[in-house]
């Protein structure tokens, strides 16, 4: 089993343009996808106040994380609203502002809103400043708008809001989706194909000449079936630390979890190509049946669009029988709900079902096929 390993290390040495395309292929994928949920909508302002004033106000509109205000002529403001190619436009004024819109939509009423905080909160800041200077002197209320800007820069204390939900509450983390999706989809490529090497070695004779030597028939398939799944679960492991610790991407702290919870997934997936393997007589029929089976258990396990948003009780009920969905299960259940491990145990021994039902099935009939 050992030489196995050794001879398989070697030819990945060798050749590791598939492990290395389908990773970048992932990342790439997770990227896009997330960048195009992650959109921010542009509300284009205009204003005649100096440009230190205007930046301040759009400083404190932006700190609700809602819109993206840039700063324009007016003309490309009326024109971009007028075009339909921004929901709003904002005329900034000293202690006013003004909405220009050309038709009423839920966007526009939130950008009212936004905007009419921030100068609800500059104006009171105002009204405090000037009662003081009224009433103690041009000194007290120098003091007393330093004391504002000192609160506002370094408050005392911070205000958190949290909202209840129920334990059914449905949570769409459209980054996570996006990333968890694109990794377990693209990895059946890697695993596959590494497990389709054993159809090929024996085609070619050279499991008939390692049988001769004092390999058993047993280490050839556990040194083949170790390695398709080391590679495959390095490949995603590494995956998602790109994303950790290079593009800082939040896995709630549980990153280390979300690693021991992949084990099973890559086991189930592992099993389920030996199982294609053994059905496929030939390398055409191998590039034909493996995107179909692929493309199918990640629309119907979650991969693309989350289950929660399905409800045709027909595909609900096909999702059962695939890996992809118990995969996502995992991944959302730990990360995006917070579940501990025990919560877990239910679509992790089915994928170690589905993992010992599909290995035995597909060895068997690669054997009797040989006979």
């Amino acid at each position: 089993m050992i030489g196995v390993l050794t001879a398989k290390l070697r030819l990945f040495i060798r050749k590791p343009w598939l492990f290395l395309m389908v990773s970048i292929l992932s990342v790439v994928f997770a990227m896009l996808i997330s960048s195009v949920n992650k959109q921010t909508i542009v509300v284009p302002v205009y204003s005649a106040l100096p440009e230190s004033e205007v930046k301040e106000i759009i400083r404190s509109l932006e700190q609700y994380n809602l819109f993206s205000f840039k700063r324009m002529k007016k003309e490309e403001v009326e024109k971009l609203v007028g075009e339909g190619k921004a929901e709003a436009g904002v005329e900034l004024k000293k202690d006013d502002f003004r909405i220009i819109v050309a038709s009423n939509t839920p966007n526009s009423y939130l950008v009212q809103q936004t905007v009419q905080k921030v100068y609800a909160k500059a104006l009171q800041s105002k009204s405090i400043i000037d009662q003081v200077k009224e009433k103690q002197g041009e000194s007290s209320a120098k003091q007393v708008a330093k004391s504002l800007t000192e609160a506002k820069n370094d408050p005392v204390f911070t205000v958190e809001t949290k909202h209840f939900r129920a334990d059914e509450t449905v949570i769409i983390n459209s980054k996570m989706q996006s990333i968890f999706g694109s990794v377990l989809f693209f990895v059946i490529y890697t695993i596959a194909y590494n497990v389709f090497n054993i159809l090929m070695e024996k085609r070619n004779g050279i499991w008939d000449r390692m049988i001769l030597s004092p390999v058993k028939k047993w280490e050839m398939y556990t040194g083949n079936l170790i390695y398709s799944f080391a590679t495959g679960y390095i490949q995603v492991a590494l995956i998602f630390a790109v994303f950790h610790f290079v593009f800082d991407v939040d896995f709630s702290d549980k990153f280390w979890f979300v690693l021991v919870l992949l084990i099973p997934y890559v086991l189930a997936i592992v099993a389920i190509s030996i199982f294609i393997v053994g059905i496929v007589n030939n390398e055409q029929q191998f590039h034909a049946v493996l995107p179909l089976v692929s493309v199918s258990m990640a629309m119907l396990g979650g991969a693309y669009w989350p289950l929660e948003i399905v409800s045709s009780d027909a595909l609900l009920l096909l999702s059962k029988f695939v890996p992809v969905t118990y995969g996502m299960d995992l991944l959302k259940g730990a990360v995006v709900y917070g579940y501990s491990f025990s919560d877990l145990l239910y679509p992790m021994s089915i994928l170690f079902l589905m993992a010992v039902v599909f290995m035995g099935l597909g060895i068997n009939i690669m054997e009797r096929k040989r006979a």
